[in-house]
């Protein structure tokens, strides 16, 4: 969960946000280098005389026309990397389909019979100790730790989209369009999330809680539901 100091992400809790921390910090320090020379340069200018030597000096044009390219592929491998990963799908262990309507969410487990239900935001009255407000509901997603969940994403009426920051999950949900996902957790914990995309009045109304608990503990829970 974000702090309202907090200056970087939220704990990563997926093996795929650890790579976009990581790919993160990594165009950021390339970015740091290219602001340091520009500004050496940039000082350098000023603090000596001016001098036409390097109008035509084919060394200079040779530099800079081989430390962008150098530059791009610093940022393309690892990005293309990253790209591979998220599309990657390996056998699930569970694949959930998620709903998105006006403005709630709707959740099917189809790897079961009958395991599915509606997700509302939990009014501010309601509220329990502990649980916070515009972020918690009703019903949430529950999901085993350490398994590989596929999710697949579609929208009843109007364009979704299905984020929860500490997964580094963020998926369109369009209407007629079924798009898909996944993910591991590694850790048990309540990840919360919101639709980011603009989808009407009550757009941010629509949260998303995942909880991430020991296999035994979702299997309890399911046949607890289906029984």
């Amino acid at each position: 969960m974000a702090s309202p100091t907090q200056l970087g992400f939220q704990d990563a809790s997926s093996p795929i946000m650890e790579e976009l921390i990581e790919f993160h910090d990594h165009a950021l320090m390339v970015a740091l280098m290219i602001c340091s020379l520009v500004l050496y340069l940039l000082t350098l200018m000023l603090m000596e005389k001016l001098s036409s030597n390097t109008v035509d000096a084919q060394e200079i044009e040779l530099i800079w026309t081989i430390l962008p390219a150098i530059v791009l592929i610093l940022l393309a491998l690892p990005s293309l990397q990253i790209l591979y990963m998220m599309d990657e799908l390996d056998e699930p262990d569970l694949t959930l389909k998620a709903i998105g309507h006006q403005w709630y969410w709707s959740y099917e487990y189809t790897d079961f019979k009958d395991l599915s239900f509606d997700s509302y935001m939990t009014p501010t009255p309601d509220l329990l100790p502990g649980h916070f407000r515009l972020l918690e509901v009703d019903h949430r997603v529950i999901i085993p730790m350490e398994s590989p969940i596929r999710i697949i994403i579609t929208a009843d009426d109007v364009l979704h989209s299905w984020t929860v920051p500490t997964l580094g999950v963020k998926t369109d949900a369009i209407p007629g369009r079924l798009n898909q996902t996944s993910f591991i957790t590694t850790r048990p914990g309540i990840f919360y999330g919101q639709c980011s995309e603009i989808c009407g009045a009550n757009h941010s109304f629509m949260p998303i809680v995942v909880e991430s608990t020991p296999l035994i503990h979702f299997e309890a829970w399911s046949s607890l539901l289906t029984s």
